[in-house]
């Protein structure tokens, strides 16, 4: 279940002191990356944090991070305990997303961190993370439309839930690249709450970064940790050639990562694999195909899932071409996310007929007989895995279980 209020949290947070300062991070599309490259400068600069992102990748307690580690079963189970049962006790019927960001506070407070790094949910405004007290510095990534029925209709609309975040005094980082009529929704607010806007340069990091294979939008997301990180700890190390250092040693999985397949496929496939899940990321994914894979006209095979609700016709025009492969699956149940569903594989592939793919393949809930068939239609051509983080979570689980076998 969804349901966007503050009243809740704020009640369930009433026991767990925060004793930690926050950099909170809201947007549609970076804002995961934005939250790996600041809590690896807060690391490498001898910070003590904790990071908080959602869906969690593999197992429901690795979305909770201290010092660049995801923390263990049992102090998970232990934490969430204590919140469950504070949760019964006051007899306040938590939602699912708001027990689990009073975990990761609750963890937090435990650990003695210094700084939390916390990525919104959904929104911003009413999100259970923006309950939290001591914020540093917050920052908006790139917006785009999604979670339309909730967030509002247009951009604009989305923007002002996003700016929902801001409290007066705390600079606010603001993706540059966003159009000129949510920078406006998003100055305007700011000037309302009395928050200073904060746009960071990219120049000079473009620069320094030309030829290691960073695509634009990833230099943006890393201009915006960058800038947070210097507006949050002044006293810090925030030299481009730090920055620089810390950038390639930081792994972000699910975004424009390479795979080897071969323990599921036999093979010896390497994938692409990508959670773009709105047209705007699937723009930016469609950029980084045609640049590094579709040498002379090669077609892609794509391996796709979404959940119920997705722009998927936005998505499929972003990234199909006339003579691709589409194979389309299911994902699994999202442990303690049961609202999120599993759109149907034949709803995708009767779209993908309409870009000119030929013979699509309907997966259903079968995975492994999925990206076998799609290594085996590519015969070495590039493969994409994309449409969903929650698909992005069942590759990784099942290349997990067959490198373990």
């Amino acid at each position: 279940m969804i349901d966007l209020s503050l009243a809740r949290i704020s009640r369930l947070l009433q026991s767990t002191p925060q004793t930690w300062r926050a950099f909170h991070v809201a947007g549609t599309n970076g804002k995961g990356s934005i939250c790996a490259y600041l809590s690896a400068l807060l690391h490498a600069g001898g910070s003590s944090c904790g990071r908080f992102t959602s869906p969690h990748l593999i197992d429901r307690w690795d979305c909770i991070s201290v010092n660049e580690k995801p923390v263990s079963e049992t102090v998970f189970r232990d934490a969430e305990e204590a919140v469950k049962q504070r949760d019964r006790e006051t007899g306040l019927g938590a939602t699912e997303f708001e027990l689990l960001t009073a975990t990761a506070f609750e963890i937090f407070h435990r650990e003695k961190v210094e700084y939390g790094v916390v990525e919104v949910g959904l929104g911003g405004r009413l999100d259970a993370t923006n309950a939290m007290r001591e914020k540093a510095v917050t920052v908006i990534a790139k917006i785009g439309l999604d979670h339309q029925s909730m967030l509002g209709k247009t951009l604009e609309e989305i923007a002002l839930q996003k700016a929902g975040i801001m409290r007066p005094g705390v600079p606010c980082v603001v993706d540059r690249s966003n159009s000129p009529t949510v920078l406006k929704v998003i100055e305007d607010h700011a000037k309302q709450v009395g928050a200073e806007v904060h746009y960071p340069p990219t120049s000079e990091l473009a620069e320094a970064l030309s030829g290691s294979g960073y695509e634009p939008h990833q230099i943006q997301n890393l201009a915006c940790a960058h800038l947070a990180y210097r507006l949050g700890c002044p006293n810090h190390d925030s030299s481009l050639t730090h920055l620089v250092e810390v950038a390639r040693k930081t792994n972000w999985p699910g975004r424009l990562q390479r795979l080897d397949i071969s323990s599921i496929t036999g093979d010896g496939q390497q994938v692409l694999l990508d959670g773009a899940h709105n047209p705007q990321s699937a723009e930016v994914l469609a950029a980084y195909v045609q640049k590094r894979l579709r040498q002379g006209g090669r077609p892609v095979t794509w391996v796709l899932a979404a959940s119920r609700g997705k722009d998927m016709e936005g998505i499929l025009r972003m990234l199909l071409q006339a003579g691709d492969s589409v194979a389309a699956v299911r994902f699994g149940p999202v442990d303690g996310m049961p609202w999120v569903q599993s759109a149907e594989p034949e709803g995708i592939l009767d779209l993908a007929k309409q870009f000119g793919v030929q013979e699509p393949y309907d997966g259903q809930d079968d995975l492994p007989e999925t990206l076998r068939w799609a290594s085996a239609q590519a015969s070495g051509g590039p493969v994409v895995i994309a449409g969903s983080l929650y698909l992005v979570s069942d590759v990784l689980r099942l290349l997990r279980e067959s490198k373990n076998h």
